[in-house]
């Protein structure tokens, strides 16, 4: 027995491309004479979606803001964001056959991520895995970013949609950061954690209830073993 459905984060899960973020905010803050460095991006706003990192920047360099204010610079790292993606964007090794195995089997997928949804698109097709995809929950389609469970929510309803209580109950979520652990958790879905962000003492004391130290190292074979050891 396995699982049934697989919901994946998209971030530091299948794209490396936090340096791309990183890149597409400093440049957005440049003008503002807000410097962002790579090591405080990494420490203090990695886990925020687009709306919450302008907004705790903004706080933290003293600066006061209004909601227009967030959006217009939300608006302006859209397009700053696929410029250098197009370039710069790469997959982990492992995502896009993993993504593309699992669809073979027809399980669900979906994606639960505080990226905006032309991002996801974009990486996905980098992939060559946007077949694999049953659905996707941007930033877009919720109010409040992760560690708030409400993706994964979304994600619920999808998947009933699907099939039923039974499909929502056997599905594993794949994360990497304790924000998405703890969203997963509170949403009453188990979650597995790569550790391509954060290190596995972390992503355990979040509550991960296995750790690999990649994508890459996910197998059907691993995928049955945890299944069975939480109760799938």
């Amino acid at each position: 027995m396995s699982f049934s459905a697989y919901v994946f984060d998209y971030n530091g899960v299948l794209v490396d491309d936090e340096h791309v973020h990183w890149a597409a905010f400093a440049e957005v803050l440049r003008p503002m004479g807000i410097t962002l460095s790579e090591s405080d991006y990494w420490e203090k706003y990695l886990g925020f979606d687009d709306v919450g990192a302008f907004r705790a920047v903004l706080m933290d360099t003293g600066r006061g803001s209004t909601e227009a204010e967030i959006r217009r610079c939300v608006e302006l790292k859209k397009p700053a964001y696929l410029a250098l993606a197009k370039d710069q964007l790469k997959g982990f090794e492992g995502a896009g056959a993993l993504l593309r195995q699992l669809a073979l089997s027809n399980v669900p997928i979906g994606i639960v991520s505080g990226a905006l949804r032309d991002e996801i698109e974009l990486g996905l097709r980098v992939l060559n895995a946007r077949d694999a995809v049953r659905f996707i929950v941007s930033a877009e389609d919720t109010l409040a970013s992760k560690p708030d469970p409400e993706g994964y929510n979304i994600a619920k309803r999808r998947l009933r949609e699907l099939g039923d209580e039974e499909l929502v109950r056997r599905t594993l979520v794949i994360e990497d950061s304790m924000a998405g652990i703890e969203s997963a958790r509170a949403a009453g879905l188990p979650c597995l954690a790569v550790a391509h962000s954060y290190d596995e003492k972390q992503l355990r004391a979040a509550g991960a209830v296995q750790v690999v130290p990649t994508i890459a190292d996910i197998s059907a074979v691993f995928l049955r073993e945890l299944a069975r050891q939480v109760g799938n």
